[in-house]
């Protein structure tokens, strides 16, 4: 099972949003996963926990470094499309 972290500024309602968009995506790709949300700043403390982590564009630098970890940067976080080909991408589906 694929463990996503989705990460927002807050870690509060964008990050839920995603985090519930990525979680159909994954459904319809018939992928198992546990995907959680939290704010960047705890992220990076929890970081290698996951397989994955998803966050805007702009917060894919807080994350450099983090081995074992593939970051998805997203230009349009509520873009179901850009989620799906993103984590095909880096989960090899």
């Amino acid at each position: 099972m694929t463990k996503i972290l989705v990460a927002c500024g807050n870690g509060v309602g964008s990050s839920l949003m995603v985090k519930m968009k990525v979680e159909k995506v994954m459904s319809a790709l018939g992928a198992p996963c546990e995907v959680t949300h939290s704010s960047v700043g705890q992220s990076k403390a929890d970081a290698g926990n996951f397989d994955v982590i998803v966050v805007s564009k702009m917060f894919v630098p807080e994350f450099d470094g983090i081995a074992g970890v593939s970051v998805v940067g997203l230009t349009n976080i509520l873009s179901e499309d850009e989620i799906r080909e993103k984590l095909s991408d880096v989960l090899h589906i």
